[in-house]
């Protein structure tokens, strides 16, 4: 089953049991998918988005509302911060398991292995890879930074 068909079966179920709140992120879920459709369309690319980069906008709208987290914290706002939180974990239903800052460094050197990078000049064909190949399972910002560390030395 393809993750859109995921979270259109998860969208129905939501709509049936009448749970608004969940609706409604899946909806937005939805109108996200639809608004990259569209754009690819308008591209000329002329077809729907991957899986690939279904998961890459997943990610997107969790780094959205974690930084809205950081806004209500600093604002005291309890109720919105848990009202973000709930949208992260319904999200993060559809994204893989996230490896950890250990296995992320160990694919890192990997790849730096197999592809021969020697220097920080090559961070951009690092980063290429693991968005391309590990999509939804890497944090690309704590990858960004073991990658410049390891690149550095």
């Amino acid at each position: 089953m393809s993750l859109r068909e995921l979270i259109e079966e998860k969208y129905k179920k939501a709509i049936k049991s009448k749970n608004f709140d969940e609706t409604n992120i899946y909806r937005l879920i939805k109108s996200a998918i639809k608004y990259k459709d569209i754009e690819n369309k308008t591209n000329s690319l002329d077809k729907s988005i991957s899986d690939q980069q279904i998961l890459s906008l997943l990610q997107h709208l969790i780094k959205q509302r974690k930084d809205s987290i950081e806004s209500f914290e600093s604002a005291s706002r309890e109720d919105l911060i848990l009202k973000e939180k709930f949208e992260i974990d319904l999200i993060n239903q559809f994204l893989p398991q996230q490896l950890n800052e250990k296995e992320t460094e160990d694919l890192i050197k990997k790849i730096i292995k197999e592809k021969n990078l020697t220097s920080l000049k090559d961070i951009g064909l690092l980063m290429d890879e693991l968005k391309s190949d590990h999509t939804g399972r890497v944090d690309m910002v704590i990858a960004g930074k073991i990658a410049k560390s390891l690149l550095r030395n």
